[in-house]
């Protein structure tokens, strides 16, 4: 069945809260609304404003309500509505959320996940286009995850659900209305990488909004004679750096693409890692494709701002003349 990613999120919270009673959704107009997205639409009808709820325009509230819901026994997801939001919430999820487990020696648990719609590529205004992933993948404590297709999409919110750590799950907003086909379940853990493409010149390593670019550029590599193998993450933390490691053994070349800002982003820790792992099988500098090193620009300006297809290939090119 061919659906979008809004409808493949909606059908897996849905069976969700269908499984568990002890599943909750919350965040601003995820109820009657269903959303500004439309991910929640028709849940509150079906599951009643208890276990769909609207909540006040508060995002420290809604995660620390969160924690307080799952030291009860309950399973929260909240929505938080768009990406530059989410800073009002950090202190509850750096400070609360991601240390409970380790500060109670593992008696207590926090099974709460943090829906956060990221990344540009729609026009919007300014705190609407934020990447924020690399400030919660350097948090010990908390699963960072993101989809790039709607199989996934519908895959990864069950398991996050499921999790019994807090999961903060990002969600590409541009790839929304991307349709794709979704079955049953896959049986696939969301903390293992997937090879999207193979290939043998060079490793091509994205995650959520850059996956489809990363795979039109291989494409667009292959008409020029270029074999470019493509690694979904899907998971920033805890980090397969194993299917990394083997790609980039048998490429010799790695490149890696992400919207956030190049400076300490973590494009970094990637390639700190391939380095120190794989240094011996390099042909080349490990390479960042990424967004600049300025606040987001205003949409006008988005499209020259993101990385895309051709500074893949550019960036591609630069690594193959070595």
């Amino acid at each position: 069945m061919s659906i979008s990613m809004v409808k493949a999120l909606n059908n897996g919270l849905r069976e969700a809260l269908q499984d568990d009673p002890k599943v909750l959704l919350m965040g601003e107009d995820i109820g009657r609304l269903g959303g500004v997205f439309r991910v929640t639409d028709g849940l509150q009808k079906e599951f009643g404003s208890l276990r769909v709820i609207d909540t006040p325009l508060g995002e420290a509230g809604i995660v620390g309500s969160a924690i307080g819901l799952a030291l009860r026994g309950y399973r929260p997801v909240c929505e938080i509505q768009f990406d530059g939001f989410v800073y009002p919430a950090v202190n509850q999820i750096i400070s609360q959320l991601a240390k409970l487990r380790h500060r109670s020696s593992g008696v207590i648990t926090l099974p709460v996940v943090i829906r956060i719609p990221f990344g540009g590529g729609i026009g919007s205004i300014e705190h609407h286009s934020e990447s924020p992933e690399v400030y919660f993948a350097h948090t010990a404590g908390l699963k960072v995850v993101t989809c790039s297709n709607p199989q996934d999409a519908y895959d990864m919110i069950r398991q996050a659900v499921d999790d019994d750590d807090p999961v903060i799950f990002l969600e590409p907003k541009r790839h929304y209305w991307t349709k794709g086909e979704v079955t049953d379940r896959t049986p696939a853990p969301f903390a293992r990488a997937r090879v999207l493409r193979e290939g043998t010149d060079a490793t091509l390593i994205a995650y959520g909004p850059m996956v489809p670019a990363a795979l039109e550029a291989a494409e667009a590599a292959a008409e020029e004679g270029r074999s470019v193998e493509v690694i979904d993450l899907r998971s920033l933390s805890p980090l397969d750096l194993d299917t990394v490691r083997k790609s980039v053994h048998r490429t010799g070349r790695a490149l890696v693409t992400h919207e956030a800002s190049l400076s300490h982003g973590f494009g970094a820790e990637l390639a700190a890692r391939i380095q120190q792992e794989e240094f011996h099988f390099l042909e080349a500098p490990v390479l960042r494709i990424t967004g600049y090193d300025t606040p987001y620009p205003p949409s006008r300006l988005e499209s020259d701002w993101l990385p895309g297809v051709d500074r893949i290939l550019d960036a591609l090119d630069h690594s193959m003349s070595y």
